[in-house]
């Protein structure tokens, strides 16, 4: 039966006297059943010549019953009163009948008039019953509330003593609400004598410790309905200390609707809208921004409406694990088919960024003329984003750093990165950028500040480079102590003042099933984009655009250094003889080395080419430094470097910082290296004190 048919006939059956007689009788039947009962049995009775007293005492033991089972729910001395009258009236009139014969007008009216006098009285009891559990029910609700009324005139009358002490100012509390987690409470003031907000929340960090809040808890003022209200809120609880999971749920979401990035101190989630604002996430290493990060990335990924772009000159490290899984097809859909990549498209190399960022610029550019019509009909300058249209995110790491460096590569980077912010906010492409530190030379660029309106400062407890100040101007009280733990910190948004807020905790298998999950619904790239964005788009996922991807498989180390590719020119295989069935870590970067430099130097041949072969051309690269003279692979992979280093040569610190992580080797170590070399006449010293460098033998100016 359908909801609505089963909503009809509740209505049809609840219209009406009471029939159902399972269940209690009302005034209507009560009474009926009493009058037709008595009926019954003076009839039986009168014919059959029964005792009248038979009914007297059962009317009699009715009542007592009745009575007893009232007093035991607590029923009203009326209620008891009618139902005890109700037993003996009709009993009464039952006896009287029997004796005088129950079929006369006198017996049948009298036995009405009993009728309608029971179901009156009843109705006027259960009316009585109703209004005194009303009235029980709210004496109980004003006893709780003159409690909790006493709790919050308490903490009113606490904190305006304490203002009024500590910042020299008087207010009226016109409300105090719990949270409902449990976590604290918010007090609306009305600051006396024009005074706004700021002026209370520049003492934050005094009223918190006056209150003597735990660590990691604060009193924060915040603007209120008006100009002349303010919000205070007052956490009594530590939620930034423990991890915050991300939730289970992987709905759809929308940047026109805001994309959740964390909680508030209070529980509430704080979102970041992206439709026209930027974003900048800034966080020291240590403080959870990778982890941030990928909570951004599956909030995209959740969106109907939203095309993830991620550049990441750092191997790609912040993409990679949205793309990897779906390209080697380690995760399927419910239906077993392969499902697409987290992201829309991950740039790790220079050029491959350049070519991103071209494209975006492509497409915004295109999308401006291409969508006049649909933006009249709209009556909007702001393109419609959609599932069909969809909004295009470029997610840039550091991309910070990328604006205020000095290399040529990052100038050229730079350059772009700040095209797309200035000119394609109206056409749907935008921009989230992180950050090392909140610094002057991260937030001196005034497109930064200007168009990044959406703010995160990760602390993590650190406190170099992280000007809080300059990241959220005029609003004060916000003090690094106050968010000392991982995945901590401060967020704000147009719409959200900045303040406390834990990011979620993302973990790797929950970024595999949100992959899995959310596959179907990434959108496609509007056909006109697509076309502004061309072959380069198209052909983003091709097999060379991704081999790097996977550049660090041991099957691809290991046909380096076979010297079974197809990699033209230089060949060490003075240095490739040292395979075994083990292949150590040295040997894999050494290998490395190898095909970096084949792939720089493609005119030299190996020194031990057969006599058949054509000989090394004039001029070429010498590997006989390499040929087993130095023992340690450490050593070798040293002397590699300095080879590389051609003509401008390198210095100890260098090779040093390149060796470190796979050799553990030290500048001293390095140093002692290169003056041996220099001793030996295997490289050549250039330079003195800081400017020093060394130069191979076969670079040297002399050669």
């Amino acid at each position: 039966m359908s909801s609505t048919a089963t909503a009809k006939k509740k209505q049809h059956v609840s219209s009406g006297p009471v029939l159902d007689w399972a269940a209690g009788h009302g005034p209507v039947t009560g009474a009926l059943s009493a009058t037709t009962g008595a009926f019954a049995v003076a009839t039986t009775g009168a014919a059959t010549a029964m005792p009248p007293g038979w009914a007297l005492a059962v009317g009699a033991a009715g009542a007592l019953g009745h009575t007893v089972a009232g007093l035991r729910v607590r029923n009203a001395g009326r209620t008891l009163a009618t139902r005890a009258a109700s037993w003996l009236v009709g009993a009464g009139w039952t006896t009287w009948a029997m004796t005088h014969g129950p079929l006369t007008w006198a017996a049948l009216g009298s036995l009405a008039a009993i009728g309608v006098g029971i179901g009156a009285a009843a109705r006027s009891a259960a009316l009585y019953e109703e209004a005194r559990e009303e009235e029980a029910l709210a004496v109980e609700q004003r006893q709780l509330m003159a409690e909790l009324s006493a709790e919050r005139r308490e903490i009113a009358a606490e904190w305006i003593e304490r203002i009024k002490r500590i910042c020299r100012i008087t207010v009226r509390v016109l409300g105090v609400e719990q949270w409902e987690t449990g976590a604290g409470y918010s007090l609306d003031l009305e600051p006396q004598g024009g005074i706004t907000y700021d002026r209370i929340a520049q003492h934050s960090v005094a009223l918190s410790a006056d209150a003597k809040l735990p660590h990691g808890c604060t009193a924060t003022a915040g603007p209120g309905v008006h100009q002349g209200r303010t919000i205070l809120d007052v956490t009594t609880v530590n939620v930034l200390k423990d991890d915050c999971p991300y939730p289970d749920d992987y709905g759809t979401l929308s940047v026109l609707t805001g994309l959740p990035w964390g909680v508030r101190t209070n529980g509430e989630t704080v979102s970041a809208y992206l439709r026209e604002q930027c974003a900048l996430v800034v966080g020291p290493t240590g403080s959870g921004k990778t982890n941030m990060v990928h909570t951004i990335l599956a909030g995209f990924a959740r969106a109907e409406d939203v095309l993830t772009w991620v550049i990441d000159l750092n191997a790609g490290s912040a993409g990679l694990p949205w793309v990897l899984p779906a390209l080697k097809g380690e995760v399927k859909g419910e239906d077993g088919k392969p499902v697409r990549p987290g992201i829309d498209w991950l740039a790790g190399t220079h050029e491959e960024a350049l070519t991103m960022l071209d494209a975006a610029l492509a497409v915004g550019l295109h999308r401006k003329k291409a969508y006049q019509d649909l933006l009249a009909r709209a009556n909007t300058d702001l393109l419609p984003v959609s599932a069909k249209i969809p909004q295009i995110l470029l997610v840039i790491d550091e991309g910070a750093e990328i604006l205020v460096s000095t290399d040529r590569q990052m100038k050229e980077l730079a350059k772009k990165i700040l095209e797309v912010i200035r000119m394609l906010r109206a056409m749907g492409v935008r921009t989230v950028l992180t950050a090392l530190g909140a610094t002057g030379s991260v937030l001196g660029n005034l497109m930064i500040r200007r168009e990044g309106k959406v703010r995160v400062a990760l602390t993590g407890g650190e406190t170099e480079g992280m000007d809080l100040g300059k990241l959220f101007p005029g609003r004060r009280g916000l003090r690094v102590e106050q968010a000392p733990y991982k995945g901590a910190g401060f967020m704000g948004t147009p719409e959200s003042p900045a303040g406390l807020f834990k990011a979620w905790r993302i973990l790797p298998n929950q970024i595999r099933e949100i992959t899995a999950a959310t596959s179907d619904r990434h959108p496609r790239l509007d056909e006109i984009s697509a076309r502004a964005a061309g072959p380069a788009y198209a052909r983003r996922w091709d097999t060379a655009r991704t081999a790097w991807m996977h550049a660090h498989t041991p099957d691809d180390h290991a046909d380096r250094s076979s010297g079974s590719g197809s990699v033209p020119g230089l060949r060490l295989s003075a240095l490739s003889g040292r395979e075994a069935e083990h292949v150590s870590p040295e040997d894999e970067l050494l290998a490395r080395f190898r095909a970096e430099i084949d792939a720089q130097f493609a005119t030299t041949s190996d020194p031990n080419t057969p006599a058949t072969e054509q000989p090394p051309a004039a001029g070429g690269l010498n590997l006989s430094a390499l040929r087993g003279e130095q023992d340690s692979p450490a050593q070798q992979a040293a002397l590699a470097l300095l080879l590389a280093a051609d003509t401008d040569g390198t210095g100890a610190s260098a090779i040093a910082r390149a060796l470190a992580d796979e050799y553990g080797t030290n500048r001293q170590t390095v140093v002692g290296w290169l003056k041996d070399w220099s001793k030996d006449g295997t490289a050549v010293r250039i330079g003195e004190g800081t400017k020093a460098r060394y130069v191979h033998r076969d670079h040297a100016p002399d050669n």
